[in-house]
């Protein structure tokens, strides 16, 4: 998903390729005018105020960066965590009691100290010395830093303050997100990754992967100039590039270039370009992942070439564009048809990614979950929940009149594509976990869980789920020799969990899970305890109770202490006459 250009953006875009037009049909935030701080804010001077205008009298759309960090301690000269379960994200069974010892933000030990339920002997574990953190893990659980591998860092529309978002994430144990676009802008987000490493802002680790063509006036109308332009993104520095598809030999070029300058890429193959580029065809050329599952039941056909369109069908109408995407997956070839294993195994032969956001989609097949789940009374700002209820001009919001036929169609949809994604997993294929929170009723960090929960669905053991979710992420990234699982080398990005997550993924929910008592009272437990992030420790909760005051000071601001659903909000009295004066 990404925010729509509205019709006074597009005036400056009338130039722009053909392939670009699908952006305004799927972008909140208008590419040029977000680039436009590039040209005026070099990266690590101040950034512009939100909403303000640049030197050049044009709007910066980019959202309010994040404050300097006050959260979190450490890291430490050395910090031994002790004895926690440990889930190591490889894919091995949970063990423990283990000492995890850190130093500074490398993790240097990890250590299995005695036998469950056996009291531990002292002499067998790391040792402390004068001036050691330690902190006591017993009965909880320790697993890798979590990887949203479809993280918007928000957007202006939403009204998100990266505060905001960046705390969800981390409020849920999420340490390392990539933002696929970059939408607030180029500079931007160099900038708050910069800051990130340096952990001078409570953030996630950020991967910058930059929408293609963003920044240029004109469109990229020959494969050199397509080359060109990633040379330049290259030399600023990001870390991959976004597509939407884009003319076959431009594209083709594009990522060539981005193989040979070390670089990664991800493509969602919207429909204005699939039936020219779908992800087998991207997949030959060398692209790294593909996002969502648009282009894969394409690939699939075997009796057309085009997906089976009403005669009236009109893509910038989302009820259009929605309702029949939820129609797609049944066009494809059957599960395990000889067309079906053809195509999943040249993608597994071509080390390709997945990337399902099956959460993203959610709301198709159970609307009234998704805009009732119990984290919206306290965590989602107003202003995002305007975005989300049903309008005709936001993306995302193309709840214009849902049917039960919908929600149907749209189940049926979810088996043929789980049972493909299920699959190529057991095949060897590399599936990852992303959410691309910030759309249709899906909040930042909660969803993300969420679409841990839709792995389990689509058949993944709890194990492959936490598995996809780490070191998979790191693998696609190409950072699986630094983060993603629990090993002595690699940086110390961990998640604490007082419950057992293999036993029900659930109890990463911020909001936690209801549990009955023996003495049969009601009570709330789970939730991440600690995210650690680079050695520095923080309390988790502490993060979403920010969130918190961020949401009720907006409420309090904007007089909204109920956010209504959609049709349901009072209706404003009408004044009274004065007495005697004339009634039409």
């Amino acid at each position: 998903m990404a925010p729509p250009i509205y019709p006074k953006e597009l005036e400056s875009m009338k130039r722009m390729w053909p392939s670009l037009l699908i952006v305004a049909a799927c972008l909140t935030l208008p590419i040029n005018a977000a680039e436009t701080k590039d040209k005026t804010t070099p990266a690590g001077k101040p950034e512009a105020k939100q909403g303000k205008e640049s030197k050049e009298g044009k709007e910066d759309k980019s959202i309010l960066p994040a404050p300097p960090r006050t959260e979190g301690d450490g890291p430490f000269k050395r910090l031994i965590l002790r004895g926690a379960t440990l889930i190591d994200g490889t894919g091995a069974p949970p063990v423990g009691p283990v000492d995890i010892v850190i130093e500074k933000n490398r993790i240097v030990d990890v250590q299995v100290v005695g036998s469950p339920g056996v009291e531990i002997d002292a002499k067998k574990r790391p040792k402390a010395e004068t001036g050691d953190k330690e902190i006591d893990l017993r009965g909880m659980y320790v697993l890798p830093g979590l990887i949203d591998m479809h993280g918007h860092i928000g957007g202006k529309e939403q009204g998100t303050p990266a505060e905001y978002v960046y705390k969800l994430w981390m409020g849920h144990g999420i340490t390392t997100i990539r933002d696929p676009g970059s939408f607030n802008g180029v500079d931007w987000v160099l900038d708050q990754r910069a800051k990130s490493v340096k952990n001078e802002i409570t953030a996630p680790r950020i991967k910058a992967y930059i929408g293609f063509g963003m920044g240029r006036e004109a469109p990229i109308v020959t494969p050199e100039q397509g080359r060109k332009w990633v040379d330049e993104i290259a030399a600023k520095g990001c870390d991959g590039v976004k597509f939407f598809g884009y003319r076959p030999d431009i594209m083709q070029a594009a990522i060539d270039e981005i193989k040979k300058k070390g670089l990664r890429s991800a493509c969602h193959h919207a429909q204005m370009d699939v039936s020219r580029v779908n992800v087998l065809t991207s997949a030959r050329w060398g692209l790294t992942s593909m996002e969502h599952w648009y282009g894969l039941p394409e690939a699939l056909f075997t009796d057309r070439t085009i997906q089976d369109y009403p005669v009236n069908y009109n893509y910038a109408n989302e009820a259009d564009r929605f309702g029949e995407a939820g129609r797609l997956w049944k066009q494809a070839a059957p599960p395990f048809s000889p067309r079906w294993n053809e195509v999943m195994n040249e993608l597994i032969a071509l080390d390709f990614t997945i990337d399902p956001t099956f959460t993203i989609y959610e709301a198709s097949r159970d609307l009234e979950r998704a805009r009732r789940a119990e984290w919206h009374d306290e965590y989602t700002l107003p202003s995002l929940w305007d975005f989300y209820t049903p309008n005709r001009q936001n993306h995302g919001a193309y709840w214009y009149y849902w049917t039960t036929e919908n929600e149907v169609e749209w189940k049926n949809n979810y088996r043929l594509w789980m049972t493909f994604v299920n699959e190529y997993k057991n095949r060897g294929g590399r599936v990852t976990a992303g959410s691309d929170s910030g759309f249709i009723y899906k909040l930042y960090g909660f969803d993300y869980i969420r679409e841990l929960e839709l792995l389990r669905e689509a058949g993944f053991h709890p194990l492959e789920v936490i598995r996809a979710a780490t070191l998979k992420g790191a693998e696609a990234l190409g950072m699986d020799k630094e983060i993603g699982s629990v090993e002595p080398g690699k940086l110390a990005d961990l998640a604490v969990v007082e419950e057992n997550p293999i036993e029900n993924l659930a109890v990463l929910y911020g909001t936690g899970v209801v549990k009955v008592t023996e003495k049969n009272e009601v009570i709330r437990t789970g939730g991440v305890k600690y995210t650690i992030k680079d050695g520095i420790v923080y309390d988790a909760r502490k993060l979403l109770a920010d969130v918190r005051k961020i949401v009720k000071d907006a409420k309090d601001k904007a007089n909204r202490p109920v956010l209504y659903q959609p049709g349901m909000a009072p209706k404003a009295p009408v004044p009274a006459k004065p007495p005697g004066e004339a009634r039409e």
